[in-house]
């Protein structure tokens, strides 16, 4: 491996030392969400301790400087992520709340009867049901991008989809139960070529690569806090400002005004006009010091890192042969969507808990993405910076004993 410097990583980690049923924690859950470092916790609970005041609304000093810190919160994720303008991050509940408002923001002001809405088979439910809630207000439709036997998008397939009714495409950076990691820009340029906006939902792929939505040059791009080594309760919605400009407000209340009246209300500017009421502040604080933190590691790095311990994992999980592997793209996160024979994947999980190794089995919120391949479910063990090779064979031994045990 690398010169990669795991060991002090892993400090910054405190959960990591647990010990699980006698076993050093093996935390392969990292799709689900990540752990925090230890500069993040501490961010916050700082701010519970000595600063906490509500934002934007007070003259006082105390929240006065928690306005400064929201604020320069909204410039990192800006500068994380390539934005032009910090009033192009809009800081939501996380992807799901961001997706829900484009959603319901484009249904409301775009989609009529006979529209079309593009998304993918390997989506996950929260980019799914918001749109189909969507359609059925409005009338309007979704047509499906199909998925090969390696778990990759079908792009012909997905450039006949288009019709003059197309409205939007809404896809997954990445994908959380394959890893695929999808010819994004090319989604974008064909859908561009038709005149149709796109959506790229990133809650797994910002905490894995650098993204710069600029070259990217998506419409809106989403994603989560607490799958970026940040909060709960915290997520990002950045979009074209011409686009955020022309979207009526998802939700009404208290900072996204600009004059309320009986008879009429008008609405602030970006971002507030979509920041209904007292948002979770602390929550975009410590999102913004996680960020810091990975880019003092450098995004570059830990891409490298975690490709290397794709192949190990590729490497060693292959070699079990009663093992069966959904999603083999040549271009994948460090994520492995896998069956033992005869071995249902709940199983798998509970006992391979037992030997102190998490992992996530079931439908992993994408049921349309099971039917595909016929299945009900996967072990899914999902990779970060601050896990190991050890680990890797950690969970391969576990498997090898599931499959001594019931195989």
């Amino acid at each position: 491996m690398s010169d990669f410097p795991i060991e002090q990583i892993r400090k910054d980690f405190p959960i990591l030392d647990q010990i699980v049923y006698g076993k050093p924690l093996a935390y392969l859950d990292n799709g689900a969400t990540t752990q925090k470092p230890l500069r993040m916790i501490e961010a916050i609970n700082k701010i519970h301790r000595e600063q906490n005041a509500s934002i934007h609304r007070s003259v006082n000093f105390l929240s006065e400087n928690m306005t400064t810190l929201y604020e320069e919160a909204r410039t990192t994720v800006q500068k994380f992520i390539g934005a032009p303008k910090s009033s192009q991050i809009i800081f939501t509940s996380g992807a799901t709340g961001s997706i829900n408002l484009v959603a319901f923001s484009v249904g409301e002001s775009m989609l009529k009867a006979g529209d079309e809405i593009i998304l993918s088979t390997m989506e996950h439910h929260s980019n799914i049901v918001p749109w189909q809630m969507a359609c059925e207000r409005k009338g309007a439709s979704l047509k499906i991008i199909p998925v090969t036997d390696e778990g990759e998008l079908d792009m012909e397939a997905y450039g006949n989809l288009f019709s003059d009714r197309t409205r939007m495409v809404s896809v997954t950076h990445v994908s959380n139960v394959l890893g695929t990691i999808n010819p994004v820009k090319e989604i974008v340029r064909i859908a561009h070529s038709h005149g149709v906006q796109v959506l790229l939902d990133g809650a797994q792929a910002v905490q894995h690569e650098p993204v710069n939505v600029v070259d990217l040059d998506c419409d809106f791009y989403v994603f989560s806090g607490h799958k970026i080594y940040g909060p709960t309760g915290i997520g990002v919605l950045y979009g074209k400002e011409e686009l955020l400009e022309k979207l009526p407000p998802y939700q009404g209340g208290g900072d996204m005004i600009d004059q309320v009246t009986f008879e009429k209300t008008t609405y602030n500017q970006l971002p507030f006009k979509f920041e209904a009421g007292t948002t979770n502040f602390i929550g975009a604080i410590g999102l913004a010091e996680s960020l810091n933190y990975l880019s003092s590691i450098g995004l570059d790095k830990i891409q490298r890192y975690e490709q290397e311990l794709r192949d190990y994992a590729t490497l060693k999980l292959s070699a079990i042969p009663q093992l069966k592997m959904y999603g083999t793209s040549a271009d994948k996160a460090a994520v492995f969507s896998f069956i033992l024979s005869n071995v249902h994947p709940y199983d798998t999980g509970l006992i391979i808990d037992k030997m102190g190794v998490a992992v996530r089995t079931g439908t992993h919120c994408a049921m349309p993405l099971m039917q595909r391949f016929g299945i009900h479910g996967t072990v899914r063990a999902s990779f970060c910076f601050y896990n190991t090779t050890d680990e890797v064979d950690r969970l391969c031994d576990a498997l090898n004993t599931v499959l001594d045990l019931m195989g």
